[in-house]
């Protein structure tokens, strides 16, 4: 027999995209009860009507909690978990005084099993139940992280970091050795279970011309897999790279004449573009991922989410771990509607919320598994209460509708918050 779990509460799933036109509030709809069969979402009405439907469920009345889907976090450092929010620097020295000493420590298993089960520990507490991370040079760290994301049954994207100049030697490999290593992750992972590999070359500076081909060549062999690197987040790191490359017309080109550009490519920050980046971008459906505490943490711009969604680019929300400074996507929404501010365009809730949601998993080519509630997804939801402390709750028993009740949890919520967490339709 079916496992049936009735699931009261304010159910808020997204009818389209609030980008479209119109009012963003509109795009979404709000129900009273969902059920959950076996992992998916069966139906979404009256908790009347469910009752009805499946008069032996088991029912969990959440009150007057948002019930939404899962946040969905696309560009994600789970080795930089122990040294997020350190001080004062910007990308280059970031990297060489914080993020590669930590990386070398990731040849030890026992360490990366230790990091990957503190990373999942913490951001399941905010309410993410899909993340895409970067891993080391190492497998090790490959296999730590997913077999942590296993053992949760989360639905996880991963990739071994490829880098072969411009970092320690501890953590450089080689182009055949990334194109071997991650060939045999790959193999050993893509597909398994609610495991994703995507090929992950760090960015341009770190890998060779030879490299940046090799693992182009795996896309080809390899189309439905993802692809995630870095591009275009700051401007003397642009600088850095032309210097690398010199023949190249501009940063993108550097991934595109080795085959590293696609619709199932994930552009990381990708803040100061060219029109010609642009329009390339868009032409063939890349993602570009925004990190709005990271850009400011670090120092690397303002993106304009605004233009970029209305020129047609598919567009993603993530915390960077630890380039950000929060493993909270509540945190990540806020940041990114502050950054639209001081860009010009206020940022609806109902746009934030989406952005977290269905349009990182629309940005992961996920949006028919995750990302919503609506029959047939699978159940990876977070119930968020709207009153989690007394300066929230003061403020949310004035609003007139859902999104001024859910606006100052997004503005000033964080894992006091997340009330329940369900992993395809099971309580964490």
């Amino acid at each position: 027999m079916p496992q049936d779990t009735l699931v009261t509460g304010q159910i808020l799933g997204f009818a389209q995209s609030p980008f479209g036109g119109g009012d963003p509030g509109k795009a979404a709809r709000v129900c009273e009860a969902v059920l959950i069969r076996d992992g998916k979402i069966a139906a979404l009405g009256t908790a009347t009507d469910l009752r009805a439907q499946a008069p032996e469920a088991s029912r969990v009345d959440m009150g007057d909690a948002l019930i939404c889907a899962g946040f969905v976090d696309a560009h994600v450092h789970y080795p930089q978990t122990a040294m997020i929010a350190s001080w004062g620097k910007r990308l280059r020295d970031w990297l060489n005084t914080y993020t590669f000493p930590e990386e070398l420590r990731f040849g030890n298993p026992d360490y990366a099993r230790e990091i990957a089960g503190r990373y999942f520990d913490l951001t399941l507490a905010n309410g993410t139940t899909t993340c895409v991370s970067y891993c080391t040079i190492h497998p090790t760290s490959v296999t730590a992280f997913f077999e942590a994301a296993q053992a949760r049954g989360l639905r996880a994207v991963a990739g071994k970091t490829c880098m072969d100049r411009n970092a320690p030697p501890g953590l450089c490999d080689t182009a055949q050795s990334g194109y071997d290593d991650s060939k045999a992750l790959m193999a050993a992972w893509h597909g398994v279970d609610r495991l994703s590999y995507a090929i992950t070359p760090r960015f341009s500076p770190t890998s060779t011309p030879e490299q940046l081909a090799a693992l182009g060549a795996l896309w080809a062999e390899y189309p439905d897999c993802l692809m995630q690197t870095h591009l275009s987040e700051q401007t003397d790191e642009i600088t850095w790279v032309k210097s690398l490359y010199p023949s190249a017309r501009d940063y993108l080109d550097t991934y595109e004449a080795h085959g590293l550009l696609g619709a199932r490519g994930l552009y990381g920050h990708a803040i100061h573009l060219e029109p010609r980046e642009r329009e390339r971008l868009r032409e063939v459906g890349a993602a570009l991922i925004h990190c709005p505490t990271s850009n400011t943490f670090i120092g690397s711009g303002l993106f304009d989410m605004a233009a970029r969604i209305a020129e047609g680019q598919r567009v993603g929300l993530a915390t960077d771990t630890g380039g950000g400074s929060s493993f909270s996507m509540l945190r990540t929404m806020a940041a990114a509607y502050e950054i639209g501010q001081l860009s010009g365009t206020a940022l609806h809730p109902a746009q934030l919320l989406w952005l977290a949601t269905a349009g990182s998993a629309e940005a992961l080519h996920m949006g028919g598994h995750i990302g919503n509630i609506a029959p047939g997804m699978e159940a990876d939801l977070v119930a968020l209460d709207l009153a989690s402390t007394p300066a929230i709750a003061q403020r949310s028993a004035r609003a007139d509708d859902i999104w001024e009740a859910l606006f100052p949890t997004i503005m000033m919520g964080d894992d006091r918050a997340v009330k329940q967490v369900w992993i395809a339709g099971r309580p964490t």
